[in-house]
């Protein structure tokens, strides 16, 4: 748009890194190069494209150069509405054309695949029952996940395993299903811990068998691997194998830094959960990345930066129970033990049962040494016996 035809390879090349980004996104259906160029340089209806092209939803934007810097813009269009969905500017040099557009691909996709999830989870959400296929399943599962509670993480189950009996390939569903487990131990919800690290075993190995392309059940496979079954070599090597593939995916960058905390390998665990927090944003899993950061500090004995990120967490999610705790033990430890006992009581209200007795059941695979910190910590808190 700078009316600089030199620069048209610019936008081009943008254009082309963000198809062939979003089409590594396996449940999006991306339309290829070629017909998405059929429209350039046209001023076009949105709701047009979309019938033409059979798709829910379009992305576009432009270039513009002056001297030598360079604006994006880009925004995400509901076809079937008109909507606007997303809009976003990124500005950079043209020193280096290439990590711009880099820059540009990383970030859209990062800002984009949530929004889109979100959109397609309010879609299926106003389905008949009657019509729901294996996706749709899958779509229902998600949104009862983000209710984060006993029921939903229940009923999401069984809407997972609905998807799964409609496509036993179907490998994404396998990975939410493996990451609904990880969920009920983090709350002490879980009612018969070997049948459900059995089942996690069962659901992984499908993952890895059906799910090498699947980004985002290798994630989650992989998390569940490790924090409930505590193979954590096994779960980071599949999680590994996403960010390969999908290197823009924040749910990779969350469940490696979860992993690699409880590997004490805090550097990495940071610097891959500040990833994922830049990549989305607005993710609904945000409150889980700030508290599995607190978990990270914590793990390396920085309880001031710790208690810091659980707080943030806190106030994402007031009642994440895993943040809660990570919060009374980073303040025992740095000697505010009044404001310890009082986030203890807050604990032991949400989850009446929870003693120090049963505690190892409700959290990951800590080291030793660091089990018997947090363990000291929280006894400190108050937590009963």
């Amino acid at each position: 748009m700078s009316g600089d035809p030199e620069q048209e390879y610019f936008a081009d090349g943008v254009v082309e890194e963000i198809i062939t980004a979003l089409s590594r996104v396996r449940w999006l259906f991306v339309i290829a190069r070629n017909s998405s160029f059929a429209y350039k340089g046209r001023a076009v209806d949105v709701k047009q494209v979309g019938r033409e092209l059979g798709v829910r939803y379009v992305l576009e934007g432009g270039v513009r150069k002056a001297a030598n810097r360079v604006r994006i813009t880009a925004q995400l269009i509901d076809a079937s509405t008109g909507a606007h969905l997303w809009a976003g500017r990124f500005d950079g040099g043209l020193e280096d054309i290439f990590e711009l557009q880099d820059q540009v691909t990383t970030n859209v996709i990062g800002a984009i695949v949530p929004q889109l999830e979100q959109a397609e989870i309010k879609r299926a959400a106003r389905k008949p029952t009657e019509s729901l296929d294996a996706y749709d399943y899958f779509l229902r599962g998600m949104a009862s996940v983000y209710q984060w509670t006993d029921e939903s993480i229940s009923q999401a189950l069984g809407l997972f395993y609905k998807a799964m009996e409609l496509d036993p390939d179907f490998a994404t569903a396998h990975g939410m299903a493996a990451w609904c487990y990880v969920w009920r131990q983090l709350n002490g919800w879980t009612t018969n811990r070997p049948q459900e690290v059995a089942e996690i075993v069962r659901l992984v190995r499908r993952v890895a068998q059906s799910g090498n392309d699947d980004a985002v059940a290798l994630s989650f496979g992989g998390l569940a691997l490790g924090y409930v079954v505590g193979d954590l070599q096994g779960g980071s090597a599949l999680i590994d194998r996403a960010l390969a593939l999908n290197p823009n995916l924040a749910a990779a960058w969350h469940s490696s830094g979860w992993v690699r905390a409880f590997l004490r390998e805090t550097g990495t665990a940071l610097e891959h959960l500040a990833r994922a927090m830049r990549l989305s944003p607005l993710d609904p899993l945000m409150f889980s990345m700030q508290q599995v950061t607190a978990l990270a500090h914590f793990v390396a004995a920085q309880y001031d930066e710790s208690s810091s990120w659980a707080e943030r967490a806190l106030r994402e999610q007031p009642n994440s129970l895993a943040s809660i705790r990570l919060l009374a033990a980073s303040y025992a430890l740095s000697g505010r033990q009044e404001e310890a006992r009082k986030v203890m009581v807050q604990g032991c209200q949400l989850d009446p049962n929870l003693r120090i007795s049963n505690l190892k059941d409700r959290v990951g695979p800590y080291r030793p040494d660091d089990f018997a910190r947090y363990l000291g910590a929280l006894r400190l808190a108050g937590l009963p016996e």
